[in-house]
């Protein structure tokens, strides 16, 4: 009789557990399938980023052609009759020659329809009639058929960018020169080609013959100084705090500062590489030697951070059984603990450099805006990088620097994704489980 109220006790408990981790399992597959949603509207995010940067960008490594049939006349291209290099770059009048050759074939009415026949045409035409000339002084005087770039708008018009139904006051091409596309596309004179100069030219006004090499150079030249300044200060830096140095106060301090100068906005090391190494150190202007030292100031905290982690990850009994055997502590250090923890240093200094690839503000402060066309010889040179090149483009009203900027952004996405997955390259091959 006294069991009865006892087992109606227990099975009250055992439901109400049993409600209680219902209610936790029911928590759980909920937070479950929050992380799940979470995770796929990132992937679907960075889709969306990477399909309108994909979209945007692909049109930049191609470009249209035009054939022409081109007369070399001699009373043009070589005036005096002299055929050398020199002669022919000073004195001949190619874009007088390709100007007469197109008028005789396309016969525009007066002088504003040869100006809108010309301007389908890149101003780099009379240049690539001017290296064949002088690559074949022989053909001097006979017709040639040779292929040159199409003005910007011409391109845009093949690409599909600028619209042929819109009415002609609001597109760049013209209904006569919609005309003559169609006869030079139907006499196979129009083609569209992978866009090399893109890859090995310098920034230049015009669309069509705008490329990136001199930025790409430029940011290599800006990352060899930073490497070459950072990584052996922030190794020696990593090494003296955590092997070396007193535990005091000063020590602590140090530490500290370590820690906030990882978290300084970049344009703050902008504003200093301009107030120390250009106002009182007056080194030269948008050059890679002031940029590269610029951004190893901003590298610096990641590096120590970075190498200080990877030195204490290292288990002390390394360093005990180096010491029993007799080894002073700079030899513990420098033969035992430091190569164990080099694949995380290098590790830390990848991901630091590529964070330096990508700042654009720090480099704007010290000068590297400025429009530059020639390709840097050297660290002291001006030049651009790709960061800035990328915002230069973004800030042009021309069509044709849209996918060129977006072209741009693809290019410096595969050189940091190509330094972050070296960085998990080196820290899954060389990295060693304790």
């Amino acid at each position: 009789m006294t069991d009865a109220p006892s087992t109606v006790l227990i099975s009250g408990q055992r439901e109400r557990v049993r409600r209680g981790l219902d209610r936790r399992l029911r928590a759980e597959r909920r937070f479950r399938i929050y992380g799940v949603v979470a995770i796929l509207l990132a992937i679907l995010m960075l889709l969306f980023l990477a399909g309108t940067i994909v979209s945007k960008g692909y049109p930049a490594f191609y470009q249209t052609w035009i054939e022409v049939d081109v007369l070399l006349d001699e009373d043009l291209i070589a005036p005096d009759g002299k055929t050398d290099p020199e002669t022919l770059r000073e004195d001949g009048d190619f874009r007088g020659a390709l100007i007469e050759s197109l008028v005789a074939r396309y016969k525009p009415a007066g002088r504003e329809q040869e100006n809108l026949l010309v301007a389908m045409f890149s101003t780099d035409a009379e240049r690539t009639l001017q290296n064949f000339t002088i690559a074949n002084p022989d053909r001097i005087g006979g017709t040639i058929s040779i292929w040159v770039k199409a003005s910007s708008d011409i391109d845009q018009l093949t690409k599909g960018a600028i619209g042929r139904n819109a009415p002609e006051s609001g597109r760049k091409v013209k209904d006569l020169q919609l005309r003559w596309y169609d006869r030079m596309e139907k006499d196979g004179r129009i083609e569209t080609r992978f866009n090399s100069g893109f890859f090995a030219t310098g920034d230049s006004r015009e669309p069509e013959q705008a490329g990136i090499w001199g930025a790409i150079v430029g940011s290599f030249l800006t990352m060899l100084v930073t490497l070459i300044l950072a990584f052996p200060v922030g190794l020696a830096a990593a090494v003296y705090l955590e092997e070396f140095a007193p535990k005091n106060r000063l020590t602590d301090l140090i530490e500290v500062n370590i820690n906030n100068l990882a978290a300084v906005p970049s344009i703050v090391f902008g504003l200093l590489g301009l107030a120390v190494f250009l106002n009182f150190f007056e080194l030269p202007r948008s050059a890679p030697l002031v940029g590269g030292m610029v951004l190893a100031l901003m590298t610096l905290p990641t590096i120590i951070i970075s190498g200080r982690a990877s030195l204490l990850a290292v288990p002390p009994s390394v360093r005990e059984a180096a010491f029993g055997l007799g080894a002073s502590r700079m030899q513990v250090v420098s033969h035992h603990v430091l190569p164990l923890a080099m694949p995380g240093i290098l590790t830390g200094t990848i991901i630091g450099m590529a964070r330096a690839l990508g700042e654009t503000a720090p480099l704007l402060m010290i000068g590297m805006v400025a429009f530059i066309v020639d390709i840097p010889g050297g660290p002291a040179d001006a030049s651009t990088v790709m960061p800035v090149q990328i915002y230069l483009w973004a800030d042009s009203p021309e069509r044709g620097f849209v996918e060129k900027t977006s072209g741009a952004v693809i290019v410096l996405l595969v050189f940091l994704v190509v330094m972050n997955a070296s960085a998990v390259y080196l820290r899954k091959k060389f990295e060693r489980r304790w």
